[in-house]
């Protein structure tokens, strides 16, 4: 099996797992030493531990237990691919609901779960706004509340609440030029990674990592109709690490590139009355 690491975290770990077993190959077993969400993208397998025998396909979720062994088999098909999400004690104690509900073994393909699954591996191909770590919360958050069958009550914010989510956004907009992330925004405010995310969230209306993509953008688009500098310059001096990311996330935004966009704010505004015709 290969494994590839997407991203790592103090409460959270993400890999993508390749396995090319089949049929005429032998079962192999492991023991869970954390808690854990594996999304089965392509492929199948079957699996046995405590909680049964399970086939998964495409959309099911291998769920992770501490000290719980999980032999997998191929009995059917070969290999499949999987996104697995590694949890911290700390974030599942904040997540709440019982532990009972991590030894569950799995679940089938279920909606609630499938669309996370989907969007979490948009975001593991640089193709949403949403952060990685961002995802694997809200995934874990709602595993929870389909297996037990409790909805969360969403929070109402209080001032205190609000005030720092107004402060963590204008701070992460001073700083969205540096490499940032869920946790490091969190610490500056003073809450667990899991009460940020939700209280920024509530206040605002977008996630930390939206807002942190959106103020990118927002110094892009004033750089582009400003300042002469190639358009990669741009791109690195604004906080994106790939050009490629970036002109895909500013055209996603802007119905157009970087270049053309500069163009229309140059006087070229067929460019944009175009688009705007287009939609």
């Amino acid at each position: 099996m290969d494994a590839t690491t997407l991203l790592t975290t103090r409460s959270m770990r993400v890999s993508e797992f390749r396995c090319d077993a089949g049929p005429d190959d032998t079962p192999f077993a492991e023991c869970r030493t954390g808690y854990s969400i594996a999304y089965v993208r392509s492929g199948s397998f079957g699996c046995h531990c405590r909680a049964g025998f399970f086939e998964l396909v495409a959309g099911s979720m291998l769920v992770g237990a501490p000290g719980e062994e999980y032999t997998c088999t191929h009995e059917h098909v070969s290999g499949d691919v999987c996104l697995g999400f590694f949890f911290s004690e700390n974030l599942v104690d904040a997540l709440g609901g019982r532990r009972e509900i991590w030894q569950v073994g799995a679940t089938p393909p279920l909606p609630e779960l499938m669309v996370l699954g989907e969007l979490a591996q948009t975001a593991a191909d640089g193709n949403s706004d949403l952060g990685l770590d961002e995802i694997g919360q809200i995934l874990a958050g709602r595993f929870i509340d389909v297996v037990s069958g409790k909805a969360r009550k969403p929070a109402t914010p209080t001032a205190r609440d609000r005030r720092r989510a107004v402060e963590a956004a204008l701070w992460i907009d001073d700083n969205s030029h540096a490499e940032l992330d869920l946790e490091q925004a969190a610490k500056q405010a003073g809450l667990s990674p899991f009460h940020f995310l939700r209280l920024f969230s509530a206040v605002l209306g977008v996630t930390p990592h939206q807002y942190l993509v959106r103020s990118r953008l927002r110094h892009a688009a004033r750089r582009l109709t400003e300042d002469d500098i190639a358009v990669t310059d741009i791109a690195y001096d604004v906080g994106f690490g790939d050009l490629s990311n970036f002109v895909r996330t500013f055209h996603r935004a802007a119905g157009v590139s970087p270049t053309k966009f500069r163009q229309a704010s140059k006087g070229m505004r067929k460019i944009l009355q175009e688009r705007v015709a287009l939609n």
